[in-house]
């Protein structure tokens, strides 16, 4: 091979795997894609880095085994406990608190448990159980799914022993969910981004809200090159110092949907 042929090939590969090392891919959650947080976020994001992210948006339980599976370079999720365990074990360089927002549990105008206008979640949850109500769960071990258990939990109710009668687990995410339970006319538990991104709502409304016990804490984490060698880490760790910088958290702040802030920053200050 003469001299520029083999100089051009080698600055050809040189380029390939850089342009290569520019795609990074994060595993999160239906209610930060389906919300279009990321459709929001991401274009900014590559604008100022050249960095391109794709997005997993699946259950957090989900998220964490592809994770865990070396399938991804960032976790981005919102089930705290599960994600510190998911550090402890060595997957994750370090967990940072992104952003909030909370649940909700939204029901028909009928209101057949009459919860409308509750604060105690737990309260209400009782309630539909005893009334035996319908109650439409993800059952699918999301962020989202994993509140709902411990709330249920907290009442010392066992839905789980009612499933297929006044229980509905649908295995769905959370757009999926809430469109089987308004068919069906089931209370359902959300996150309030999805609900207020969500359109077929009919003649549901927020009934339960407020309580402390709904706080939905979000969270990002690089994941391991110690763990996982072909992580991108260097991009990866690019990507989540950006979202947590005052430049990130803006940008999450300015996302709204009919003048509504979806998502709240809380990173720590820098």
């Amino acid at each position: 091979m003469n001299k520029p042929l083999a100089t051009t090939l080698a600055l050809l590969l040189a380029t390939a795997a850089t342009a290569q090392n520019q795609f990074i891919l994060v595993q999160s959650t239906t209610s930060t894609a389906n919300s279009g947080l990321f459709d929001h976020l991401l274009p900014v994001f590559t604008a100022e880095t050249g960095i391109i992210v794709n997005v997993v948006a699946v259950g957090t339980g989900q998220a964490i085994k592809n994770a865990e599976n070396c399938d991804g370079d960032v976790l981005l999720v919102h089930a705290k406990a599960s994600e510190e365990k998911f550090v402890a074990d060595g997957f994750g360089t370090a967990r940072t608190d992104l952003m909030y927002n909370d649940f909700i549990l939204v029901g028909p105008a009928a209101d057949p448990a009459g919860v409308t206008g509750m604060e105690d979640v737990q309260t209400a949850f009782a309630q539909i159980a005893d009334k035996g109500a319908l109650f439409a769960s993800r059952g699918d071990d999301s962020g989202t799914h994993k509140m709902e258990m411990a709330l249920w939990a907290d009442t010392g109710k066992d839905p789980v022993a009612a499933s297929g009668q006044w229980y509905r687990e649908t295995g769905s995410g959370m757009g999926a969910t809430l469109n089987t339970g308004i068919g069906m006319g089931a209370y359902v538990l959300t996150d309030r981004a999805t609900w207020i991104s969500f359109e077929n709502k009919q003649d549901y409304s927020v009934q339960v809200q407020g309580d402390v016990d709904l706080f939905n804490q979000y969270g990002v984490i690089p994941i391991s090159a110690a763990k996982c060698p072909s992580v991108k880490a260097e991009a990866a760790e690019t990507f989540t110092n950006w979202l947590v910088s005052d430049a990130g958290q803006a940008v999450i702040a300015d996302f709204k949907i009919a003048d509504q802030q979806l998502f709240f920053p809380n990173a720590p200050a820098n």
